[in-house]
């Protein structure tokens, strides 16, 4: 957003100036009509002085679930209202409290006003606004049910939403865990084991191995702390510009759904998230190969929308969905049998719905015992750790004490 200086008249003809926020000039002409106020000049406000912006230095900050809900539920009060779609989004853009989301309904409103069509309109901030997303509404502008399709878009983003925390909530345990664990054992090794190594040293008797592994490990991190710590935060970042990458998204997707324990749970939830969506277009009217092509980037893994890809390809030289699904090899039986009936019938979106259903409650009795599968693993590696930290500090204590009594 860009602050502007503006001058213009009222429709009494009285001379008016001030201040505004909007995306761009024609944006902040636009609010000014909206206010019944001709603008006579417009200029972009300039700083007082230099300052650091935030939003340069790590980019606007993301439009989350709830402020898309919010967008999509009152777009489709005014829809159903009979609001006209350019006075409905310019509405929309002086109340919203994301900046973000904003500036994008600001730019909107501008390409609405020029004559664009409000799919088209949205198409230019993809970041926000993803091709299925466009493409319902692109699908309710055409056939007159744009609250339709703002009603499918609410659904199919609630449960995204839900998801997502069910996933959160799931995993906060064991990270949570194993975190305090990792800390426990750095502060262990800087502080807690280097006391007791000055109190063998002054003994000078021969140490056990395991305390001997301890000390080392010991005044290897006192040394050299910040050298761990750099390798740490070194490997965690290139891990991360890694997988952000094509073939790194590509690879770690992959590699996600092979993980033990937690890897069906991602499997099961792009699969899901692919059936759900794949039948909302579907029912929406669009073609089954735009369908396809709309559904893979959406799914959230780049392993599954390759082959996604794959079975679009097939259907497009021919094949049925349920062969090409069945080449593709990451359904099913069951779900492969219920793509099968659904083409033979017409049914496919219904049980496309189904099959996301299914996959549904796969994804709740995994998640419920995810908690009942860590925490043996979690308890292990704890008794590992404590059972390590005893016998070197305790062991050098029983013998320091045998040789006392001696």
């Amino acid at each position: 957003m860009m602050r502007f200086d503006y001058r213009g008249r009222t429709r009494q003809g009285d001379l008016v100036s001030g201040t505004l926020d909007a995306a761009s000039a024609e944006a902040a002409a636009l609010q000014l009509q909206n206010q019944a106020i001709v603008p006579v000049a417009i200029t972009e406000a300039k700083a007082a002085g230099k300052s650091i912006n935030i939003n340069q230095l790590f980019g606007p900050p993301k439009v989350g679930a709830d402020d898309l809900v919010m967008f999509c539920r009152q777009m489709r009060a005014l829809t159903r209202a009979g609001i006209p779609i350019i006075q409905a989004i310019g509405g929309l853009t002086d109340i919203s409290k994301s900046v973000t989301l904003k500036a994008a309904l600001s730019d909107v409103a501008v390409r609405l006003a020029t004559g664009s069509t409000l799919a088209n309109s949205l198409a230019n901030h993809g970041k926000i606004f993803n091709s299925m997303f466009v493409s319902l509404i692109h699908v309710g502008e055409n056939t007159g049910r744009l609250d339709d399709a703002f009603s499918k878009l609410i659904g199919h983003i609630e449960l995204e939403r839900e998801t997502r925390n069910r996933i959160t909530q799931a995993m906060r345990y064991p990270i949570g865990v194993m975190s305090a664990m990792v800390i426990a054992m750095f502060i262990v090794n800087l502080f807690v084991i280097p006391q007791f190594a000055k109190v063998f040293k002054k003994v000078g008797a021969e140490l056990p191995l395991p305390t001997r592994v301890l000390v080392a490990t010991s005044e290897f991190t006192v040394a050299y702390w910040w050298l761990i710590l750099g390798v740490l935060i070194g490997s965690v970042m290139g891990f991360m510009h890694y997988i952000n990458t094509p073939d790194g998204r590509l690879w770690w997707d992959r590699v996600k759904m092979r993980l033990p324990i937690v890897g069906g749970v991602f499997q099961r939830v792009a699969l899901s998230r692919f059936a759900r969506t794949f039948a909302m277009t579907y029912e929406s009217g669009v073609p089954i190969l735009q369908a396809l092509a709309i559904v893979a980037p959406s799914v959230g893994n780049q392993y599954i929308a390759q082959n996604i890809d794959s079975i679009r390809r097939g259907v497009e030289r021919g094949d049925s969905l349920a062969r090409t699904a069945t080449a593709a090899g990451i359904f099913s039986d069951l779900v492969l049998q219920m793509i099968a009936v659904g083409e033979e019938t017409g049914s496919l979106d219904k049980l496309l719905h189904d099959v996301a259903d299914f996959y549904d409650e796969e994804v709740d009795y995994d998640l419920k015992r995810l908690a009942d599968a860590i925490e043996p693993i979690i308890l292990v590696f704890m008794g590992i750790l404590v059972l390590v930290l005893a016998l070197g500090i305790f062991l050098p204590m029983w013998e320091l004490g045998s040789a006392m009594k001696r």
